[in-house]
């Protein structure tokens, strides 16, 4: 899957004593970060990863926009989940948070198959990672295999028809209202039934 790399959008809250400050935090700065916390070169980085040294160094200065694929592969080297890619460093406790996110805000994060909007990006230390999900795929052939990663999902149908698809399960057509609650390192993927795009809520937890 392509993406369009509006990643640069995801806003990070730097807490210090009762004062919060957002600033910007791109996917190629957070793999820097991970990489350089383990003390790894880019070669070592890339071997860990099973990408191409070239490869990995574009996705850290911005040069260009990883598959879903990469993502995986980039998670399973750093040995952390997909979401925690888009996660700022943990910072110390802070208690009594709280963000909003209106309607028509958030940062995008677009694919072939999706377009996520992620929700309440400017809190650190998320035990969950929510977001709304415009689903654009109509078909499993769509997709490069399973989607799957660490912790448990939530997905409720918020605008039109969906079949979700896990490894285990039938097919299961929902529709607008109907849940699910599913462990998220079974291989699972949505598509759309709808003649529009349908719109979901994700909510993946981190822990």
């Amino acid at each position: 899957m392509t993406s369009k790399d509006p990643r640069s959008l995801i806003r990070i809250a730097r807490e210090t004593g009762d004062d919060v400050q957002a600033e910007p935090l791109n996917l190629g700065q957070r793999v820097r970060e991970l990489r350089k916390e383990r003390d790894w070169t880019l070669e070592q980085a890339a071997r860990q990863a099973g990408l191409v040294r070239s490869t990995l160094s574009k996705i850290e200065n911005g040069q260009m926009s990883p598959t879903y694929d990469a993502l995986k592969k980039l998670a399973v080297g750093l040995d952390i989940s997909v979401p925690q890619l888009f996660t700022p460093p943990m910072r110390d406790q802070i208690n009594g948070r709280m963000a909003v996110t209106k309607s028509g805000e958030g940062a995008a994060h677009a694919t072939t198959t999706y377009e996520h909007t992620l929700l309440a990006e400017t809190l650190t230390k998320k035990k969950m990672l929510p977001y709304r999900a415009r689903v654009r795929a109509r078909s499993m052939e769509e997709f490069d295999g399973w989607v799957r990663h660490d912790g448990e999902e939530f997905l409720f149908v918020l605008t039109g028809v969906i079949r979700l698809y896990t490894e285990f399960y039938e097919p299961i057509e929902m529709r607008r209202g109907d849940s699910a609650y599913y462990d998220a390192t079974m291989g699972h993927n949505v598509i759309s039934l709808s003649e529009d795009d349908a719109t979901i809520l994700w909510v993946t937890s981190l822990g």
